[in-house]
């Protein structure tokens, strides 16, 4: 099985938001904005993996900023950290102003595991980081999975 790279399997997504999209507060509800980086997370995890996909964790969701109606939600997505069977992506989130600048609203770190046809969860491909920021996006990995490890262990 052939390595990919980080950039072989980037996604991005971009979202206008509408009133459907906005909570009683007048903001972007934050369970839209989850599935939204669930489907970017998953279509990373399809692109490096060539299989289908299933979340096993949201390791961490963070929201730094609101998001209001008519806001360009900008979504970018790219695999970390990859073990035997999972793919660590990180989602990143933006509103991106009419200029182009971008805010970050959130950043999120989710598990998906690749599947057999049967279901069954399957070998990945190995991930080559390119780049000391790659690299160390790999290294974090390493600790966060070794925290998943432990927390599961302890029943969490």
């Amino acid at each position: 099985m052939e390595a990919k790279r980080v950039a072989d399997s980037r996604t991005e997504q971009i979202q206008i938001l509408m009133s459907e999209h906005i909570n009683g507060a007048g903001r972007l509800f934050g369970g839209k904005l989850v599935e939204w980086i669930d489907v970017v997370a998953g279509v990373v995890a399809r692109r490096h993996s060539g299989r289908n996909v299933t979340t096993a964790a949201i390791d961490n969701l963070q929201f730094k900023a609101a998001a209001y109606v008519n806001d360009t939600l900008v979504l970018v997505g790219r695999v970390t950290h990859v073990g035997r069977t999972s793919m660590e992506v990180r989602v990143d989130t933006y509103v991106e102003t009419l200029a182009g600048q971008r805010t970050v609203v959130n950043r999120a770190y989710l598990v998906l595991v690749a599947l057999d046809e049967e279901g069954n969860p399957v070998e990945v491909p190995r991930l080559l980081p390119e780049g000391e920021a790659e690299k160390a996006e790999w290294e974090a990995g390493e600790r966060r999975q070794s925290l998943r490890t432990q927390r599961r262990k302890e029943g969490y």
